[in-house]
């Protein structure tokens, strides 16, 4: 009874999407205005293909932004030597773009279709992927049930559920199982994903740990690290980072609450979205005047007292330049952004309450002592003040930091271990097809 409501459900789903299919071009015209979407790619949103589909198996890995495709780069190597190709779509420009530079050799890039039937089965028709891997929480309807009619195997890798995601399906318990049950094999991130993944639906889940622990940290140019520190020279320094609308104006309230003790001191904002420096300036008002834009080539020299890095990729070059850091998207209800790249790179991680995208390892990092909440921009001036004022507190924090995330690495070989079963008739029909195909050679 469950089986055939959940599929009635599906059937409406379907019909509603298929109605509102049309809107998709609306969508993509607001978006490129926006800057959102490539001009010369756009067409890849609505299934249609910018390459060619080379011969052989194929394994289809969709991360749909900057964190996901991070935590899954790493692992598309290790997909290649089965034999198969590989195809990585993503949904933003910035994933994108770490995904060209990122990506090993011979792995290929396209956006992910919007899921609409028409353009899912049109990517699918074009692709004919042997397997399909989704990273997280992404759950496309329409494409989950258009890989199950092909009987595709569909494996959800570093699983995670939030706990408003897990709200809203259970409110359509049976549409929830139609969805879920068919996916093959879940991995979750850990013990409570696990459950709520199980509770969706999943016929099988194991819990092999976040890939995002096994990320290796960014590059970052060494020349430009040396630059800057000549820059700022024995300045105190301190980074926001990753920041959302709203955390903003509390950086720069705290950075002049600041300025009595710390005359001197430099404050650098490196928002989540790039795109968003005029924005903040805008919205700063006439506090704005102390702020310089690195996208319009502004320097922080002795002029500058808050300084927005405002461009692509470079976010690992400040965590490496900061000793102090604040986590955005905790201060307002976003989720958290994830600490670990900061941890490793000698940061002090400060956050703020609403970290439950990434619950676990913060609940660690505070547990030990290498991660502090705050609550407000108040208990973010004092806990900033307090680190700057004691370099040996934010030194216990580093080793504090490093101690506690290095039990949690191991996740990726964990993943491969756990999808050996799909893995290996891929790599059966790989040489039976004789597109043999390893990443490592040219």
């Amino acid at each position: 009874m469950t089986d055939r409501l959940g599929h009635a459900y599906f059937r409406i789903y379907r019909a509603v999407s298929r109605v509102v299919q049309p809107a998709a071009g609306l969508i993509v015209k607001n978006r490129l205005k926006a800057g959102k979407e490539d001009p010369d790619r756009y067409r890849e949103k609505l299934g249609q293909s910018g390459l060619e589909r080379p011969a052989g198996v194929l394994i289809w890995v969709h991360a749909a932004s900057v964190g996901e495709t991070n935590a899954i780069l790493p692992m598309l190597s290790h997909l290649q030597e089965t034999g198969a190709r590989v195809l990585l779509t993503t949904g933003t420009l910035t994933s994108a773009s770490i995904a060209k530079t990122r990506m090993p050799h011979g792995a290929m890039h396209q956006f992910m279709p919007f899921d609409f039937p028409k353009f899912v089965e049109r990517f699918l028709d074009f692709w004919k992927p042997d397997l399909a891997i989704f990273v997280e929480s992404e759950i496309w309807p329409n494409t989950i049930f258009s890989l199950r009619k092909r009987k595709v195997p569909i494996v959800q890798i570093n699983g995670r559920m939030s706990d408003r995601s897990f709200t809203r399906w259970q409110k359509i318990p049976a549409f929830s199982r139609a969805v879920f049950g068919a996916i093959t094999l879940c991995m979750a991130r850990g013990k409570e994903d696990s459950e709520r993944f199980i509770a969706l639906g999943v016929p099988g889940v194991s819990i092999t740990g976040n890939l995002k622990f096994d990320v290796p940290p960014p590059e970052v140019n060494r020349e430009q690290l040396e630059y800057l520190r000549g820059l700022i020279g024995r300045r105190p320094v301190w980074l926001a980072a990753s920041t959302h609308p709203g955390e903003e104006d509390m950086v720069v309230d705290v950075h002049r609450m600041m300025l009595a003790r710390m005359p001197d001191l430099l404050t650098i904002i490196v928002p989540r979205h790039p795109g968003r420096g005029p924005e903040i300036r805008t919205g700063l008002g006439v506090r704005a005047q102390a702020l310089t834009l690195r996208s319009e080539g502004a320097v922080p020299d002795e002029a500058c007292s808050i300084y927005c890095a405002d461009t692509l990729g470079e976010l690992g070059l400040f965590y490496s330049l900061c000793s102090v850091a604040f986590l955005g998207g905790s201060l307002i209800e976003h989720g958290g952004q994830n600490p670990i790249e900061a941890a490793r790179l000698g940061c002090a991680v400060i956050h703020g309450p609403h970290t439950q995208n990434f619950r676990e390892i913060y609940d660690n990092l505070n547990k030990s002592g290498a991660a502090e909440k705050v609550l407000s921009r108040g208990d973010l001036h004092r806990a900033v003040q307090n680190l700057l004022s004691d370099p040996n507190k934010v030194h216990l924090r580093k080793e504090r930091a490093l101690e506690t995330l290095q039990p949690f690495s191991g996740a990726l070989d964990r993943s491969l271990m756990a999808m050996q079963p799909l893995l290996k008739p891929i790599a059966i029909d790989a040489a039976l097809n004789g597109a043999h195909y390893h990443g490592h050679h040219p």
